[in-house]
């Protein structure tokens, strides 16, 4: 079996508390610079990124060495870091030196040496200064230590290995769990199960009703085998979308022939705000319980964690670390290096600090990433990739922050004060930098290393905690800010002054996340036009694009458009009145339930007002701003009763997409509007920055993401082959071929063939 090295270490050589306190590290780009100063120092000779290759106890071990100078007879390991390197925690420090000394097990057997100099170089990437920790051993020593690790790690290779063949097995032979499949959900499967086969990467438009979880799940599992697939990732952007995908594998399980054996392992990965049983206690050992001796409890929570047999969900996670006193959050972080099927949200691959994504490199896994309402993931990307620093929490700290903190905190203060005296005095007009302020962010890292030192003396700070999150961010983007991003200094009063990096183009950062799978398949019930979301997430050229056609026809959905009514912004005053007697006509024709969707509160308002005194007689509700998750369930649940009435919602919210409304919940809808985006002074740089690098400029910023919003509420009407409903698109410009060309054609036409695209 191969196995990295680190990978070994890491399952056999650490001990002790998980410690998770607060140590500013540097971004991955200061890691690498730093890594690549050093190699470049050290002179003739110096082999930099030495691969050791060996076999022990009939593992396959392979590992990078940072650096191996042979005239010298040193072996070097750099480990990066910022700031006081006491911070740097004992467990850590273990697990460094327990991996340095299994490469320089490697390299004796390799050069068959005697003995040999180890060097962990610690390197502050701030202070450009090297701390060595050196010591000599023999090669007898070093293979002893070796042989130790690898019989702990053996007899679970040995495991994993029969586990991968009985998995492989049952895949290859996997039945589906209906009698047939639904009405063009089979050229779904096909088209998954190439797309696997041929390790490609797909756009795939599957509109509603096709059955897309299973229909992707199933042929993606049956893949694995015949692909080579290590891991299978099913990505969403949604918690109802994650259980969706847990409750069909369980579906799958059912359905085998011997459903008790069932060698699928399958994680569903929850954030930490939904697994942390003492959210009041820090992340190590000195505070919380279930952090003391955690890596010395861990393999057995581990060990009955991969015979479970079932799906490893959040409560069956909680059940096994209560079982072993340890935490299950960090337990389902372990799983996700031993399970074959991860179920979770879309920042686990594609964020700045990705677990999966990780994993994949470090192991260099064939991975199959399938990501379910690919369309969400633009905005979601452009979220990760962008930070918000804010005068207001430093200065509210700051009058009552410990004394040790002042002088740093008085420090950034007068930076923000640069800040304003430089770009505004006042209005909260927002005001776009060409570059990052620099002696703001690099106040910054005097400020991050003080409030870490205290933090990590002291009982936990939750507002120091929040300053500190805010500030690495801040530092971590600024370090590759570019022209995928754009800074934006805002100040709304005295004391309230903001500065943010926002993500304009994610394909930037999520480029290397997608090349690092082997197969890829995005997909949504809206994802044309493909080349959108191709140049914006930065897929690779030969991305296909295919649209499966519609299991619904137009036969059930009467789609009416009002070319004598406009809703751009100088006209909404006007249209409130014949959109109210739109709605109200309408109803009249046919009572049930309707949605209608508006660009904001304040339109949806001023036509539920007309609505409500020209047509008392039918019945209204509306969604209100800030609705609690019980408000919105309530809102939901009057769909279901027998008297019908319109409820008002507002397009791109909560309740235009990722519903299920299906016969007579919902037989209409109205959209008043295209779904733009303000045409403000933040989505103008947009569109010239996209304009710039795709030359499609307006499109890309408003038409596009309108009309998939649009296409999405809309959509809400037809839910399976037996509705039947109505659209009213309330706009003249609904009419203009290149808005009604982004819109589903199964709307207007009869069932066509697949159209596929390079």
């Amino acid at each position: 079996m191969k196995v990295a090295v680190r990978t070994l270490c890491e399952f056999a050589a650490r001990h002790g508390d998980l410690d998770f306190r607060y140590t500013p590290a540097p971004s991955s780009d200061e890691g690498i610079a730093g890594h690549q100063a050093i190699q470049a120092r050290r002179g003739y000779g110096y082999k930099s990124e030495y691969l050791l290759t060996g076999e022990c106890l009939g593992l396959q071990l392979s590992g990078r060495a940072d650096g191996y100078h042979p005239h010298r007879g040193r072996l070097e390991e750099i480990k990066t870091h910022r700031g006081d390197l006491s911070r740097i925690r004992e467990h850590q420090r273990g697990l460094h030196r327990a991996q340095l000394r299994a490469y320089g097990a490697l390299l004796c057997r390799q050069e068959n040496l005697k003995k040999l100099e180890l060097t962990l170089v610690y390197y502050d990437t701030g202070k450009d200064k090297e701390t060595p920790v050196t010591e000599t051993a023999t090669a007898v020593q070093l293979w002893q230590e070796l042989e130790a690790l690898c019989a702990q790690f053996r007899a679970w290779a040995e495991q994993e290995e029969h586990h991968r063949e009985l998995r492989d097995a049952r895949l290859s032979g996997l039945r589906f769990p209906f009698p047939d499949f639904r009405p063009r959900q089979r050229r779904l499967a096909e088209t998954v199960y190439k797309n696997a086969m041929n390790a490609g990467t797909l756009l795939l438009e599957a509109p509603t009703g096709l059955g897309k979880t299973l229909g992707t799940l199933f042929p993606s599992l049956m893949a694995m085998a015949s692909a080579g697939q290590d891991r299978l990732y099913y990505l969403t952007c949604r918690n109802t979308a994650r259980q969706l995908a847990v409750d069909a594998i369980e579906r799958l399980r059912v359905a085998q022939e011997n459903p008790g054996h069932w060698p699928l392992r399958t994680l569903e990965l929850v954030s930490k705000d939904d697994a942390c049983e003492h959210p009041d206690k820090a992340c190590h050992g000195d505070s919380c319980p279930l952090a003391k001796g955690f890596f010395d409890r861990l393999p057995d929570a581990r060990a009955e964690a991969v015979q479970t047999g079932a799906t490893l969900t959040r409560e069956a996670l909680a059940r096994i670390a209560a079982g072993h006193g340890i935490c299950p959050y960090f337990l389902a972080q372990e799983m996700a290096r031993w399970s074959d099927v991860v179920v979770g949200d879309v920042n686990r691959m594609f964020d700045q600090s990705a677990l999966l994504h990780g994993l994949i490199r470090q192991n260099q896994w064939q991975a199959a990433v399938l990501l379910d309402e690919a369309h969400n993931l633009v905005d979601r990307a452009r979220g990760m990739y962008s930070v918000r620093l804010d005068q207001q929490r430093l200065l509210r700290i700051r009058k009552t922050a410990p004394r040790v903190l002042k002088p740093h905190l008085d420090r950034t203060a007068r930076a923000w004060q640069g800040v304003i005296r430089d770009h505004g005095e006042g209005g909260d007009t927002p005001v776009f930098l060409d570059s990052l302020p620099l002696a703001l962010a690099g106040s910054l890292l005097g400020l991050v290393s003080a409030l870490t030192d205290f933090l990590a003396d002291n009982p936990p700070d939750l507002a120091l905690q929040e300053l500190l999150f805010e500030s690495v961010a801040f530092m971590k983007l600024a370090d590759s800010f570019g022209d995928h991003s754009l800074c934006e200094f805002r100040r709304t009063g005295r004391g309230r002054a903001s500065v943010t990096i926002q993500n304009l183009v994610p394909a930037d950062f999520l480029r290397e996340r997608f090349a690092a799978a082997r197969s890829v398949l995005l997909f949504s019930a809206t994802l044309s036009p493909g080349v959108y979301y191709r140049d914006l997430l930065g897929l690779p050229e030969d991305s296909r694009f295919t649209s499966l056609p519609s299991p619904f026809t137009a036969n059930q959905l009467q789609v009416h458009f009002t070319p004598r009514i406009s809703t751009r912004q100088a006209h909404r005053h006007a249209s409130a009145q014949p959109i109210a007697e739109l709605i109200a006509q309408q109803f009249r024709q046919r009572p049930g339930h309707y949605l209608a969707f508006f660009s904001s509160f304040k339109y949806l308002n001023e036509v539920s007002e007309v609505l409500a005194r020209e047509a008392p007689e039918v019945p209204q509700r509306s969604q209100k701003p800030g609705m609690s998750p019980q408000q919105r369930v309530e809102f939901l649940a009057e769909f279901r009763e027998g008297t019908g009435s319109v409820a008002f919602a507002v397009l791109g919210g909560v309740f235009s997409e990722g519903i299920d409304l299906p016969g007579n919940q919902l037989i209409g809808a109205f959209v008043a509007t295209l779904g733009l985006p303000p045409f403000d002074a933040w989505h103008e740089i947009l569109k010239d920055r996209l304009e710039e690098r795709f030359g499609a400029g307006y499109d890309y910023t408003y038409l596009i993401p309108g009309l998939q919003k649009v296409a999405q509420a809309a959509g809400r009407v037809i839910r399976t082959p037996e509705d039947e409903g109505v659209i009213w698109l309330i706009d003249d410009r609904f009419l203009k071929p290149p808005v009604r060309n982004l819109l589903p054609g199964w709307w207007f036409e009869a069932p066509s063939v697949p159209s596929t695209t390079g």
